[in-house]
């Protein structure tokens, strides 16, 4: 399934919370095959609005042997090297420095991309340039994934954590050719598992994002705890968790929806006849959600006039689906909808939320 360049910036723009700071027009014209373009291309814009607006800087502890006192003696090592004799201390001191980790990943990463085969010329010309901005006294590391769980944002640097969030993104599709040695970047886009997760956090922050267009209040991966009555102790810690991917109520109509998001290459599965069917663990999963959320709510309303949840079964395509299928199972509506991420962004935006108001 190969979702065009510029939707899948959306959706990777969706799942990280960080849709205000995305600059959608500044990558559309970037080859829709070529997926490191579209992360150089934004890190390029990006490390220039840092550029701009003044790169971070924080205190770094400085060891340092000097005539001039500064900061805290190191007695012990100033006596061992003798320095006292030649007119000198060994001190430690903090210094405000740009060389601080985050400013280390992003021009390690600049790096990285620059020996790329890769990259069309032009965007390898504009992180050229970017790395060639960045002060010297910055430091290329070897970037591991432990460097960015050290970062911490606040109030003045709140503005790397999109840079950070690419630059993460990079370093863990980065696969080293055994060949010759050189880095490869690994498409994501093809991993399902990845993919999967992808379009799970996007839907989710859809609809959180957009409540004013479609009116429900969004839950996302909370988990609901199994209506059962044990028949042996310890019984229950043995049910697996129940956690629906999103749970969505309107309060004004009572309309309640459980959405489920599904990934695959092909949404139907060929039956030994050829025929194309459901997958059938994706029906009994949905059917459960939806009865023991109906066994909740019928114990928490005591029968007044509680509304019965509404399962919809949701997976990407790149082609328009005629299909819409749709059941009644045991007094619940469960559907399977498709939402076609190959058309342009207002458009997809507009079948997500005409998919829930149905």
């Amino acid at each position: 399934m190969e979702i065009p360049i510029l939707n899948i910036y959306y959706l990777l723009s969706y799942a990280w919370n960080k849709l205000d700071e995305a600059e959608p027009k500044s990558v559309g014209q970037i080859d829709n095959k070529n997926i490191i373009n579209l992360f150089s291309k934004i890190l390029a814009n990006r490390t220039l609005y840092l550029l701009s607006r003044g790169l971070d800087r924080g205190y770094i502890e400085i060891d340092d042997i000097g005539s001039v006192v500064r900061g805290k003696i190191n007695i012990s090592d100033t006596y061992l090297n003798n320095l006292l004799n030649v007119g000198k201390v060994d001190c430690t001191y903090d210094e405000l420095s740009h060389n601080v980790v985050h400013n280390q990943i992003l021009k390690s990463t600049l790096r990285t991309l620059l020996n790329s085969n890769e990259l069309d010329n032009d965007i390898r010309e504009q992180l050229r340039l970017c790395f060639l901005k960045l002060p010297a006294e910055i430091d290329s590391i070897d970037v591991r994934k432990d460097h960015f769980r050290s970062l911490k944002f606040h109030r003045n640097n709140y503005f790397y954590d999109f840079l950070m969030k690419i630059c993460e993104l990079v370093t863990d599709n980065l696969l080293v050719d055994e060949t010759n040695g050189n880095k490869v970047f690994q498409d994501f886009t093809r991993d399902e598992v990845k993919m999967r997760y992808l379009f799970e956090s996007f839907v989710e922050n859809f609809y959180k994002k957009n409540k004013s267009d479609h009116g429900y209040n969004v839950k996302g991966q909370s988990q609901s705890a199994w209506v059962a009555k044990p028949l042996s102790d310890n019984s229950m810690k043995y049910l697996p968790v129940m956690r629906p991917d999103i749970v969505m109520i309107n309060k004004y109509t009572n309309k309640k929806i459980i959405l489920d998001t599904k990934y695959y290459k092909k949404a139907f599965k060929s039956n030994q006849y050829g025929q194309d069917k459901v997958s059938r663990n994706d029906i009994f999963q949905m059917f459960s959600y939806m009865k023991n959320l109906e066994l909740r709510d019928d114990t928490e309303s005591k029968n007044i006039g509680y509304e019965k949840y509404e399962g919809i079964l949701l997976y990407p395509t790149v082609f328009s689906n005629p299909d819409k299928p749709s059941w009644d199972l045991h007094g619940h509506k469960l559907s399977i909808k498709f939402i076609n991420m190959n058309q342009e962004w207002d458009s997809i935006h507009n079948d997500l939320i005409e998919l829930v108001k149905i």
